[in-house]
């Protein structure tokens, strides 16, 4: 059998390039995202346990409204990414403005749900009678700043398609830094307490829209590419993000029915796991990061024609994601001892964390792939199958999850679901990614 000749070094240097320029600062801005709840918490926190408890209730609330569209983000940067490829920058931007005006559209019908059925999601989340009138108030301002929330998921796509996560790098930074001077301000400087924080989130996002908005207008008007909007191409917009959708409600019923299955197990096993969990996402924002590089890269060469470049290209992804998952898991075991005191003294929950800890660290190789292979999938416009597969995984991890308080285990079982879900999601990715169905060219898909 005849071995097929290695890729050039020049190749994998020029893949190596790419993947880094785009994931690096993509990374910041991800983590740039959750640290405005974690400036929210920090100011709300002074004023009392009762509004730092409706903050919990609200935030949660409007962080889930929110990433139930992520698809905004994603599905924009693939259709903008293969019309780059394509060598139409004018379609490309055509493309985004799409994408921002259906951004619109499902922010101001959120925010139509949300205000006046506020106080009962808030208690349909279970907020206690004292934290409840905090996190109403907090949830009906902060709802008014949900379009400009979708706006900017619509818009870091669209500059992701044009191969740019440097400027939504420095829009995450700066929307940051305004929120946390903002909320100080209102809350305190102004007495405005929950209300002020609300409304320093609303100001902030609203300045984040503005901006990727001036910097798109700006491109469209360089390459005279039409700013109104276009019912056949938002329609086509809201069409490429349905299954797209269907994949981001099944992974978030997993989570929810994990934590459901942990919260079961007692209030050790339910602290332990939200410890968890919140390095989870963190080690996920980190392998995102690198998926998000594999929208825009595999988009541009499917744009281009280029088939054997974008497989070439997914197979450097892959050796990237696993690396990074080898990394990160030696990290999750050498920081144990250092990260579980950063949020708990009770050795109860301690001695539940660590062996689940284990777990994640050992399923962080197949978590790098499975990130990879997803964001290869996204760029190439590939999102029935994406939906498809992540149904299939929620109907293999629920009954497995649901059968450890009866089987046994505690949360260290609960993890190992994880994990299993993460394997049938890899070797799901895996087989469609060797098929090569993925693979078609072309500036439209």
């Amino acid at each position: 059998m005849t071995q097929a000749p290695a890729r050039p070094k020049a190749v994998r240097r020029q893949h190596d390039r790419e993947i880094v320029a785009l994931a690096v600062p993509a990374f910041g801005a991800l983590v740039a995202e959750p640290l405005f709840v974690m400036a929210d918490s920090a100011i709300v926190g002074h004023l009392g346990t009762a509004q730092l408890a409706g903050l919990g209730v609200a935030s949660a609330l409007l962080m889930t409204a929110v990433s139930v569209f992520v698809f905004l983000a994603y599905a924009t940067t693939a259709a903008v990414a293969r019309r780059v490829g394509a060598g139409d920058l004018q379609a490309a931007i055509r493309q985004g403005m799409d994408g921002i005006w259906l951004a619109i559209l499902l922010g101001v019908g959120v925010v139509a749900v949300v205000l006046p059925t506020a106080p009962f999601l808030v208690e349909l989340f279970g907020a206690s009678d004292t934290a409840a009138p905090y996190a109403t108030t907090y949830l009906r301002i902060s709802a008014l700043g949900i379009p400009a929330m979708l706006v900017v998921l619509a818009a870091s796509g669209v500059l992701r398609g044009l191969q740019d996560t440097r400027t939504p790098l420095y829009v995450a930074v700066a929307g940051f830094i305004a929120n946390a001077a903002l909320n100080a301000g209102l809350v305190y400087g102004a007495d405005l307490g929950i209300a002020g924080s609300a409304w320093g989130t609303v100001i902030a996002q609203c300045g984040m829209a503005a901006i990727y908005l001036v910097v798109v207008v700006r491109g469209a008007r360089e390459h005279g590419a039409s700013l109104r909007p276009d019912a056949v191409g938002i329609r086509a917009s809201a069409q490429a993000g349905v299954p797209l959708l269907v994949r981001t409600l099944s992974l978030r019923a997993i989570l929810m029915i994990a934590t459901a299955v942990a919260a079961r197990l007692g209030d050790a096993d339910i602290a332990a796991h939200q410890i968890i969990l919140s390095l989870w996402s963190l080690l996920a924002f980190a392998l995102d990061a690198i998926a998000i590089a594999g929208q825009a890269i595999i988009g541009r060469y499917l744009g281009a024609g280029d088939a054997e470049g974008a497989r070439a290209a997914c197979r450097r992804m892959v050796e990237w994601g696993i690396a990074a998952g080898v990394v990160l898991g030696l990290l999750v075991v050498i920081s144990r001892p250092l990260f579980l005191p950063l949020f708990t003294g009770d050795s109860v929950v301690k001695d539940a964390a660590l062996p689940a800890l284990l777990v994640v660290a050992l399923s962080q190789p197949i978590c790098g792939v499975v990130f990879v292979l997803d964001g290869v999938l996204m760029g190439a416009g590939d999102g029935p199958y994406l939906a498809w597969a992540m149904v299939l995984t929620l109907a293999v991890f629920t009954p497995v999850a649901l059968l450890v308080p009866v089987v046994g285990g505690g949360l260290t079982a609960i993890w190992a679901a994880m994990t299993l879900m993460m394997t049938v999601r890899m070797l799901t990715l895996w087989l469609r990614s060797r098929s090569g169905r993925w693979i078609v060219t072309g500036a439209t898909r």
